[in-house]
């Protein structure tokens, strides 16, 4: 939808409705009801717990910490027991006279032997996972994550989710993460609610979040809330820790290729705290004592701290800061790197009404560097963000959230120059683009009856393409134009182009975006879910490989690239046996995305300034079945995880005339899977000894393979055939652990562990691809296949004090 006329009329009756209802609700409220409300922290470091369950016992009266510990619960008045429960820690029962409002900040201990056996996603209590009409979430738990083998020992927040149900990869040693079918540029990635745009370092191999600086992993896989905008796959939301608050900490390892360290501690007496971390990699001191040329390394730094104003009032300021850097003999040379930063205000109005203010800004860029062609190019795209956040917790059956954002975005996508006066390449600057993005939304939790409860919410987002550059016209209006005689599509022709100042919108789009969510308790231990959203996305990642690169440019909607437009359905099963002790969850999905950008062949990205005229509008669809059984308590925990899955892109050849891309026909996408399983165990056999392995199992990614050959003259050409119609050999492999924890520091300050990791125990040589070619001894055609790893040990010293 183009026409912002059309759609506020509808956004306006929709606000105002929901207005009179809470309204309404308000009026009727009991005037012998009262609330509780606080924070809820960890005794021993003051870390405020999100996803906390606080319920009054006996009833079904209760609720969840939010992102900041905070919890608000109303009730009748009269004597209760307050429960509060967090997974890993011991439950807090405090007794309490409801005769009028009541603080309570409650600081939970965490279990005496730490339930290190325990590696569980979930950390909600079972039943309030059961009621709550949230679906389509996966969470983890730091301690979890630690206990994964991975590759070269370095602990990963993305390779963990991808061990989840649909949650995938596009291959070893390649960057990004796809969810349900989508792409890696449909998922955004918050940082302390700031936007990372690459989340790899090394090309790929490993993530930039450091796991001793993250404190909650949530990632939504549909079912998005309202307060989220601007992605139409998922959105993956990293909280970072606050920091000791009790005493200085310092936390650290050592491991093959890199090490790290994390200091925090108590600042401006009992009113705030801080942390630094920081991990650096040291490949390239390794290479240059070997006495190589290439050089190899990175780094990440994570910076948060807090000031408690008065109880009501606190500030946060975090920061993140990652660059990786790539130098191959002098020839090649390349950076890249994440930059953020966010300042926040959390606001407690009264004990109802909670908020957050914050101010954010987010930028990545790159610099390539050839010095044998003599240039530089050097890339970036700069986000300002500024959002509002509100809670109102209305009583025990309903509850509020609305807000509104806007983000600036400054798109750079490139400026060659050359680096000395003799270089044959002459200076380009590619225009630079400016765009801005608005959403309001408001959103309720509702608890229907004592089993039926709803989470339902209304979006509305706009977004402005800015002028400050010319825009090209075509003949016919049509940047791309199909050559029937040659069977290809080409460039259209240019006719002349439109210049904009900067105060002008070369064009808006607006779009309302409904999200609801059901979940029905059948009984104690099993519910029934179901939800539906719609997303879009207005800015695109311009990308004709399998896998995110550091050369990746992205641009935003405007005359010739349309906003994408998701519609997401899903219905869920979940279910508590064996007195809890496993949990099973089943979900299947169906999604649709509008206006997918696809390239034709032979297009050309990099250094293009008309993008247009490299791209046809298509669409996409993904439908699959999710199960997860999981194993919760005991000396043996893990999970069984099994995606059944398809994901298929159609790109018709439309207003530019001819067949499109693969005549038109749904073909399979790069990162399409079949089947993918992941069995994923730990165990604890003693107190100093526990295990951990993973056992994966992929159907192999798609790839477009020749199918004939021929002769042209003396020259020998292939043809291919359909696009994805073919795919590389089933990936699979087994990792194994094992973590010793000397008895010398069990009862000290100072702790420290041993972890042996063997990544790919079978040595199985997965193909990362295959190509095709020419022997030239023997003339005949081969095929060559490439795999990035074989079997790989790590040996890693982790330690805190």
């Amino acid at each position: 939808m183009n026409s912002k006329e059309h759609l506020s009329p509808a956004l306006k009756t929709i606000v105002w409705l929901l207005w009179a209802y809470f309204m309404g609700c308000l009026f009727v409220m009991g005037q012998s009801s009262h609330t509780i409300s606080g924070t809820i922290t960890d005794k021993s470091n003051g870390e405020t717990l999100f996803g906390a369950t606080v319920f009054l016992t006996g009833t079904t009266i209760g609720g969840v910490t939010n992102e900041y510990g905070f919890y608000s619960i109303t009730a009748p008045e009269g004597e209760y027991v307050l429960n509060i429960s967090y997974m890993g820690y011991t439950d807090m029962n405090i007794e309490v006279h409801l005769n009028q409002d009541l603080k309570h900040d409650v600081e939970i201990s965490e279990f005496s032997t730490k339930l290190e056996e325990v590696v569980v996603t979930a950390e909600e209590p079972e039943r309030a996972i059961l009621r709550k009409p949230e679906m389509s979430v996966l969470k983890m738990n730091v301690a979890t994550i630690k206990q994964t083998p991975v590759v070269l020992g370095e602990v990963d927040v993305l390779k963990s989710l991808q061990l989840l149900p649909g949650v995938t990869n596009n291959g070893e040693g390649t960057g990004g993460f796809h969810v349900r079918g989508g792409a890696q540029d449909q998922n955004l990635v918050l940082l302390d609610e700031a936007i990372i745009y690459n989340t790899s370092h090394m090309f790929g191999f490993f993530s930039v979040f450091n796991a001793d600086a993250i404190k909650d992993v949530k990632l939504y896989k549909g079912g998005i809330p309202a307060r989220f905008g601007g992605r139409v796959s998922s959105v993956l939301d990293i909280r970072q820790k606050d920091g000791n608050s009790k005493k200085f900490a310092l936390t650290g390892g050592v491991g093959v290729i890199s090490s790290r360290l994390t200091a925090e501690g108590p600042i401006f007496g009992d009113n705030g705290s801080f942390l630094i971390a920081g991990r650096r990699s040291y490949v390239d001191l390794i290479l240059a004592a070997a006495g190589e040329d290439n050089r190899v390394s990175f780094y990440d730094l994570n910076l948060k701290t807090n000031y408690s104003i008065n109880r009501n009032n606190k500030l946060f300021l975090s920061g993140y800061f990652g660059r990786d850097a790539f130098d191959f003999a002098g020839i090649f040379e390349n950076s890249y790197g994440n930059g953020s930063g966010n300042l926040r205000w959390n606001h407690i109005f009264n004990d109802r009404l909670f908020s957050n203010l914050s101010a954010i800004v987010s930028r990545y860029d790159y610099d390539l560097n050839f010095d044998q062609d003599d240039f530089e190019w050097v890339s970036s795209i700069t986000n300002y963000n500024l959002k509002y956040d509100l809670k109102y917790y209305l009583n025990d059956s309903f509850s509020l959230d609305f807000g509104a954002n806007g983000i600036y975005y400054d798109f750079d996508p490139g400026q060659v120059q050359p680096t000395s006066p003799d270089s044959p390449v002459n200076p380009l600057t590619l225009d630079q683009k400016r765009a801005l993005e608005t959403g309001v939304y408001i959103n309720a939790e509702h608890k229907l009856t004592d089993r039926f409860t709803a989470q339902y919410g209304l979006r509305y987002s706009s977004f402005s393409r800015l002028g400050g550059q010319p825009i090209m016209e075509y003949a016919n209006g049509q940047p791309v134009i199909y050559n029937s005689e040659l069977g290809i599509y080409e460039r259209g022709e240019a006719i002349g182009e439109t210049d904009f100042s900067r105060r002008e919108a070369i064009e808006t789009f607006g779009n309302l975006e409904p999200r609801v969510s059901l979940a029905y308790l059948l009984n104690e231990n099993s519910s029934l879910k179901m939800g539906f959203s719609r997303a879009a996305q207005y800015i695109h990642l311009l990308s004709n490989t399998s896998s995110v690169t550091p050369l990746d440019v992205w641009t935003p909607s405007g005359p010739f690239i349309k906003p994408q437009l998701s519609n997401q359905y899903a219905l869920g099963y979940f279910q508590n046996f064996l007195d809890k002790s496993y949990s099973l969850e089943v979900e299947a999905y169906y999604k649709t995305v509008n206006n997918r950008i696809d390239y034709i062949d032979g297009s050309e990205l990099i250094g293009q300034n008309t993008i247009e005229t490299e791209i046809l509008n298509g669409e996409m669809r993904a439908y699959g079945l999710e199960l997860l059984l999981r194993k919760n308590e005991g000396d043996l925990t893990g999970w069984i995880a099994y995606t059944l899955s398809k994901s298929e892109q159609r790109t018709p050849g439309g207003m530019a005339g001819g067949p499109g891309i693969n005549g038109g026909n749904w073909y399979n996408t790069f990162f399409d899977r079949t089947h993918d399983i992941s069995i994923t165990g730990s165990y604890r056999w003693n107190d100093q000894w526990s295990f951990g392995a993973n056992l994966i199992f992929q159907t192999g990614r798609p790839v477009t393979f020749p199918n004939g050959q021929y002769q042209y003259e003396d020259l020998s050409i292939a043809s291919y055939a359909p696009r994805n119609s073919d795919r590389l050999p089933a990936y699979h492999r087994m990792d194994v652990s094992a973590t010793f924890k000397p008895r010398k520091y069990q009862n000290k300050r100072f702790k420290g562990e041993w972890v042996l990791s063997i990544y790919n125990l079978y040595h199985r040589k997965n193909a990362a691809s295959i190509s095709f070619g020419q022997n030239l001894e023997t003339g005949a055609n081969e095929a060559t296949r490439t795999a990035i790893f074989g079997i790989v040990p790590s040996l890693t010293y982790n330690f805190k004090f």
